[in-house]
């Protein structure tokens, strides 16, 4: 029996002496590439009501994040949410619709995707990609040379190609205003805007970090 504890002493005696040696293999799994603070994207959405596309603006300095939604041979839907809970969800139509929701949580931070189980490479859109699983929400799969988002699978089926990633574009301040109509007194079953939207998915991500802290 004395050669085990012999061996086992050894290594403790080798941690304390040399941690970061004795570490440096626990992990080699890569890490997910934290968003910048702003960019705009333009992804492809495929969910089971159809197609749309969407313009992403992040501005993570001025806590703030709008996607404007066209949906295929139909509307567009604008969606402008801020790190105090407050969205807003509207069309600038002549319909006039809106509709203004109070989350408990605010916009994701640019880290959101700390401690995401990495899960390998694979090919999508034809680009190779790290992917990672964000338990209970999505599939995130980023270049794995460019570290760019390619492609997003959220749990609940809806999937979202990433068409374009411009890092430190910036939306002008007059354009995440929510009109005028947004501040009237709404009627309570006005709540159609939001369904259309499938709900605000990276709300869901925000809520869940929230629950689980």
């Amino acid at each position: 029996m004395f050669p085990p504890i012999k061996f086992i002493f050894l290594v403790t005696v080798y941690t304390l002496l040399f941690p970061s040696i004795a570490f440096e293999s626990e992990s080699t799994d890569p890490i997910p590439e934290p968003w910048p603070h702003q960019f705009h994207a333009i992804t492809i959405m495929n969910y089971t009501q159809g197609l749309r596309k969407v313009d992403l603006w992040y501005d993570w300095p001025n806590k703030r994040y709008m996607h404007i939604n066209q949906y295929q041979l139909g509307k567009t839907l604008y969606g402008v949410e801020w790190q105090n809970g407050t969205s807003f969800y509207f069309t600038l139509d002549s319909t006039q619709e809106c509709t203004v929701r109070h989350f408990p949580v605010g916009i994701l931070r640019p880290n959101w995707l700390e401690g995401s189980n990495y899960v390998g490479q694979k090919y999508k859109d034809g680009f190779l990609c790290n992917v990672w699983d964000k338990v209970g929400f999505l599939r995130y799969y980023e270049d794995a040379v460019t570290k760019i988002p390619v492609y997003w699978h959220f749990y609940d089926g809806l999937v979202e190609h990433i068409m374009a990633f411009e890092v430190e574009k910036v939306l002008e301040d007059s354009k995440w205003q929510a009109p005028a109509y947004c501040f009237k007194e709404v009627e309570k079953e006005s709540i159609s805007l939001l369904e259309n939207l499938a709900t605000s998915h990276f709300r869901d991500v925000v809520n869940g970090e929230v629950a689980e802290n």
